[in-house]
């Protein structure tokens, strides 16, 4: 099975080294020449164009920043058109459904499309770890799972675009989450309890997250996760706001977090990284959440 892969991004490319290991035939393309000379080191072939890395291949995967680049990419540049009758394109992109659907519905004859949104951070992009949540086909999904077991667990969440809408409440809540933790932190801190005690009890508690465990140590180590900026949250927190419109009730938790992002951003820069949520709280209240420790970035675990 060819593989050809567009988008070696902070997720891209160690998804696709992922696949590379696993000896599979991989064509890459990218803007980046460095990350695109990174994979070709590990035996990726370097394609010319995004319709050369798109033509006679039996998989296709995107990964890019944003729904724009996507479809710059399947449409303008004609990626789409170039698959061949068979081929499946898996968008892994944090994507807009209804962008997945139109592009779906114009593809060429016998093309199928499956949008995979994966979460899990760049550490899981590394390690194979990702959780992918997959929408369409399942019989093209069960064509491309055993590709998609090289990058974590796969979950056929429905038809095309559903995996999309699990992607987003997923990023919903977590987010939310994000946005709470220097709350936490803060208010223990500003009452006499020494932070990692703080820490470690919550990991104990009905307080416990992905966050706790995942994100705070960015906050203790002081640079708050590079590898996700504020300007990417508030792009996904857009498309969280887009499907909670179709909710016939107020979602004050979701508009609490945006707000939260957008002050970081806007006191930090767009791309600023992500945990700069908790930073905003750390120089209101002369506060630090420094803590000592040999905290691992997460894209080098």
């Amino acid at each position: 099975m060819e593989v050809g892969f567009i988008g070696l991004g902070n997720m891209g490319l160690p998804m696709c080294k992922r696949l590379l290991s696993a000896e599979i035939q991989v064509k890459v393309f990218d803007l980046n020449q460095q990350a695109v000379s990174e994979a070709t080191a590990q035996g990726a072939n370097a394609a010319k164009s995004t319709v050369d890395c798109s033509t006679q291949v039996d998989v296709l995967f995107t990964s890019l920043p944003r729904p724009e680049h996507v479809r710059q990419v399947m449409t303008n540049d004609g990626a789409l058109k170039s698959l061949k009758p068979g081929a499946i394109w898996v968008d892994l992109t944090t994507n807009r459904k209804e962008l997945v659907i139109e592009l779906a519905a114009n593809a060429p004859r016998g093309v199928s499309v499956l949008d995979s949104p994966v979460t899990g951070a760049v550490d899981g992009a590394r390690n194979g770890r990702l959780t992918l949540f997959v929408g369409g086909d399942k019989s093209s999904f069960d064509r491309v799972a055993p590709l998609l077991a090289n990058l974590g667990k796969a979950i056929h969440c429905g038809s095309l675009g559903s995996g999309n809408v699990v992607k987003l409440v997923t990023n919903q809540l977590w987010f939310i989450a994000a946005a709470a933790i220097g709350e936490g932190f803060a208010t223990g801190i500003a009452n006499g309890v020494e932070l990692n005690t703080l820490w470690g009890a919550i990991k104990d508690s009905v307080g416990d997250s992905f966050v706790v465990r995942h994100d705070a140590p960015s906050i203790f180590a002081g640079h708050y996760d590079p590898s996700f900026s504020l300007e990417l949250c508030l792009k996904d927190l857009g498309l969280i706001s887009e499907l909670g419109q179709k909710v016939n009730a107020e979602l004050p938790m979701t508009a609490a977090a945006i707000s939260a992002f957008e002050v970081a951003r806007d006191r930090y820069g767009a791309s600023a990284a992500e945990l700069h949520v908790a930073k905003r709280i750390e120089d209101d209240a002369n506060i630090s959440m420094r803590l000592e420790g040999d905290w691992t970035p997460p894209w080098e675990a």
